[in-house]
């Protein structure tokens, strides 16, 4: 039985991802932590199945409008002071796993694996596969912090 509905499994197959995928995430933690972030384990576990998708959703969604994400945290590169300060506000590490809406907004991860909406405010999608759920079907996140 998979991880995801169908309709999220079709789109991250599309996007290149597949079973058992696995990337080396070790050119983003050199370039990111020299700017400033430390990948912490749930960034590295994420990363390193997802890392690299490009999934072009759009149109309507379930309770939102479905929007194109890239799973690339280097796009969030000089953004440390935005995700450190989120991640002081919710008590946990922010890592950036790339970007939204075409640039619009970025996406990070907790070191608890919860998956954010990261712009002037904080918006959980929710933790790991829910988190790509959402995403992909147009699911709006919850705000958490404004």
């Amino acid at each position: 039985m998979s991880r995801f509905s169908d309709e999220t499994e079709r789109e991250l197959l599309a996007a290149g991802w597949r079973p058992g995928r696995k990337v080396d995430v070790l050119p983003w933690r050199r370039r990111l932590e020299s700017s400033g972030f430390h990948m912490h384990a749930a960034a590295e576990l994420f990363l390193s199945e997802f890392g690299g998708l490009t999934v072009d959703v759009d149109g309507p969604g379930i309770s939102c409008a479905r929007v194109p994400f890239e799973l690339d945290p280097s796009l969030a590169d000089g953004e440390d002071d935005r995700f450190s300060e989120w991640g002081q506000e919710v008590g946990e590490e922010i890592f950036p796993i790339g970007e939204m809406d075409g640039g619009r907004y970025f996406l990070g991860i907790s070191s608890s694996s919860e998956i954010y909406i990261v712009a002037d405010w904080l918006a959980s999608l929710g933790v790991g596969v829910e988190a790509l759920e959402r995403l992909v079907r147009g699911i709006a996140a919850d705000t958490v912090c404004q």
